[in-house]
């Protein structure tokens, strides 16, 4: 992807007082086929004793299903299923949060969530919901909570948003879709076994592994790009590439695009997502609309901001014969176009990045309304 922008330093992005950010990594990852195995040998050190369980947060598409006869339990460890059909909210997070202080005396020894970005999100907000006090809600923002999570471990079932490495937890709020975003969200252990994503329907495998593709587009072609995540981006770009362009066996691509989706969620780090990111914001918390989806319904109406990347997904699209949901903002009021409007543009350091620090120059009310009518 031709690179249009200087190349900035990463202390552009930061606070004049802030000379670089101290960003946290996912310190340990196990990565093959058949890894999850060794989950069990993975959780017996960290487990504090008998009465303090491991929590175990199941996309409920696995209930029945043989991966939960794989799930190491002992003593009181606990598996609770949980839809991922609707994007992860943060009353949900509370409900979880006092469910587990009411059903146990102590605090567990660990949360794993076992699904995709909606499981991996929930489970950090929950191990950080069980430190500190209060509502999830008041933890969205920057680096807002105070004391670290508990241990908690992602297993990825599905490859692309990036929730298993990245320092966020995007949650919809009673006024706002905004992650927990702070140093205790990462993962202190991801388990990546790219056999877990077998089954993923065509639609959703798309959806998914274009989130980490428009991840690339707007992180590399944004004015906050620097060193760090340009590399990170560039590869994460390259393995969409080939997954969504090239003729692979199943294996190798699940294979690629699991990486695709580590290397997408690093690239954020000292970056930031843009245009298609900020508005499915604004689908997500008025209509709901899943956060994979939401970007892919944006993405192809931004030609004007990232015409070699639109120009790359149009031919995703037709390749794997995707047709993507439209007219879902014909019927709405001005009143449901200015709450989108307003959620999108809480986003300013995703702004900032797309379009430079003007940007409210550019993405005016006016213009982001014209975008989401043609949705």
């Amino acid at each position: 992807m031709e690179m249009k922008r200087e190349l900035y330093t990463a202390k552009h992005i930061l606070p004049k007082h802030e000379k670089y950010k101290n960003f946290p990594m996912v310190p340990r990852v196990i990565f093959g086929n058949g890894s999850f195995d060794q989950l069990s040998e993975i959780l017996l050190p960290k487990r504090r004793h008998s009465d303090a369980p491991f929590i175990f947060l199941v996309d409920d598409v696995f209930e029945g299903k043989e991966l939960v006869g794989r799930i190491p339990l002992m003593f009181n460890d606990q598996i609770v299923f949980i839809s991922a059909e609707e994007e992860p909210k943060t009353n949900q997070v509370d409900v979880l949060v006092a469910k587990i202080k009411n059903d146990f005396e102590e605090l567990p020894s660990g949360i794993i969530g076992i699904g995709g970005g909606t499981l991996l999100d929930l489970a950090k907000a929950v191990s950080i919901l069980l430190t500190n006090q209060g509502s999830a809600a008041e933890y969205q923002g920057w680096d807002l909570v105070q004391k670290p999570a508990i241990y908690h471990i992602g297993v990825p079932t599905i490859s692309g948003t990036g929730a298993e490495v990245s320092r966020t937890t995007v949650l919809l709020g009673p006024t706002k879709k905004l992650g927990i975003n702070s140093d205790y969200t990462t993962f202190d252990q991801v388990v990546l076994d790219p056999d877990l994503t077998q089954g993923v329907c065509k639609e959703q495998w798309f959806y998914t592994g274009m989130d980490c593709f428009i991840h690339c587009v707007e992180s590399l072609d944004g004015t906050f790009l620097n060193a760090f995540s340009q590399s990170y981006g560039e590869k994460a770009f390259e393995l969409c590439k080939e997954v969504y362009l090239n003729e692979m066996s199943a294996s190798e691509s699940r294979e690629k695009l699991m990486m695709a989706s580590w290397h997408g969620g690093m690239s954020i780090a000292y970056s930031q997502v843009g245009v298609a990111h900020a508005m499915s914001y604004g689908l997500s918390y008025l209509l709901g609309v899943k956060h994979g989806v939401g970007n892919c319904m944006v993405f192809r109406h931004l030609k004007e901001f990232y015409p070699e990347g639109v120009e790359l997904f149009y031919k995703m699209l037709v390749k794997h014969q995707i047709k993507l949901p439209e007219n879902i903002c014909a019927h709405l009021t001005d009143d449901d176009f200015n709450t989108m409007i307003a959620v999108a543009l809480k986003l300013e350091p995703l702004w900032e990045n797309a379009l430079g620090k003007n940007w409210r120059t550019i993405a005016t009310p006016e213009k982001l309304r014209s975008i989401y009518q043609k949705i």
